[in-house]
């Protein structure tokens, strides 16, 4: 794993241990033949990933004094989307892949209809999380958190951006296509994490600007260092099959700019993300940390 300054490498260890004690609690296996489905649930969602998108949700609600507690409530229901839409990409029908996480995908775990099951509940896990009044006691505030994960989630978010990856294997697209398409595809629920962590802290909308830009910027920067993971990375180190794309012929921001362009375009990315949040001074260390982290993973 990429070394990280302790601070970051603190928060890493907290959230994950948080998150996964969280879906502990919301997933207990029932006596009964509903078994199989939630340890399918539980396999895909407890002890997976970095938990870059809950940490992002925590660390701007705290910039605005939210509970912590309400806030992880908050980041396990973006990461079950995450996580139901990897078991969803994982599929045959889809990206056929073997290995997520350095494990057997679920569908190779388990089978592909409890596959397609788990990812289905744990979509409807996220939704029961954010109404429950342990996330907020505010009626409103809870709706604007659905909201913005639905968005998020869908058509106009991280589904259609997977659908014009899918299309994207018979087209040519231009580097503004490519822009659009990972916005919504990987952009869209980093952009959610801090959106909702506004939304737990009551931020007026004409004051969520610089976040949502400091979002948006650190969205692009991510998804160009999967494209140069993609190409440059370990297998090993990333826990799943690299250079796919180019085998699949898919228009990535490498293909389109040349890997050194592209990684000078992430790092002025991370830099111009880190220039939103100079108001905050030190309180926004954190996430400064965080977006640098993101261009310099190995995986």
């Amino acid at each position: 794993m990429t070394a990280m300054p302790d601070l970051l490498g603190e928060a890493f260890e907290r959230i994950q241990d948080e998150v996964d004690s969280a879906f502990d609690a919301f997933l207990p296996v029932p006596d009964d033949t509903r078994a199989r489905l939630v340890e399918a649930m539980r396999y895909a969602a407890i002890g997976a990933g970095k938990r870059i998108r809950p940490l992002l949700l925590v660390a701007t609600s705290e910039l605005f004094g939210v509970n912590r507690n309400a806030a992880i409530n908050a980041g396990c229901a973006v990461e079950a989307i995450h996580a139901y839409s990897l078991i969803h990409d994982d599929l045959p029908c889809m990206d056929d892949d073997d290995l997520r996480h350095g494990k057997p995908t679920v569908h190779k775990a388990f089978d592909e209809a409890t596959a397609v099951l788990a990812g289905d509940s744990l979509h409807a896990l996220a939704f029961d999380i954010l109404t429950q009044p342990d996330t907020s006691t505010d009626p409103f505030v809870r709706a604007e958190l659905v909201a913005t994960l639905a968005r998020a989630s869908g058509h106009d978010g991280m589904a259609g951006g997977q659908m014009m990856d899918i299309v994207s294997e018979q087209e040519d697209y231009d580097l503004r296509q490519i822009t659009r398409l990972q916005q919504l595809k990987t952009g869209a629920l980093l952009a959610a994490s801090v959106e909702m962590g506004l939304v737990l802290g009551r931020v007026p909308p004409e004051g969520r600007t610089h976040l949502r830009a400091y979002a948006r910027d650190i969205g692009l920067a991510f998804q160009i260092a999967d494209d140069l993971l993609d190409v440059e990375g370990d297998e090993e180190k990333a826990g799943k099959a690299l250079r796919k794309d180019d085998g699949q012929g898919k228009q990535t921001f490498v293909t389109l700019m040349g890997a050194d362009q592209a990684r000078a375009q992430a790092t002025m990315l991370v830099e111009q993300a880190g220039r939103h949040l100079s108001g905050h001074g030190e309180d926004a260390r954190l996430l400064v940390e965080l977006a640098n982290f993101i261009v310099k993973r190995d995986h």
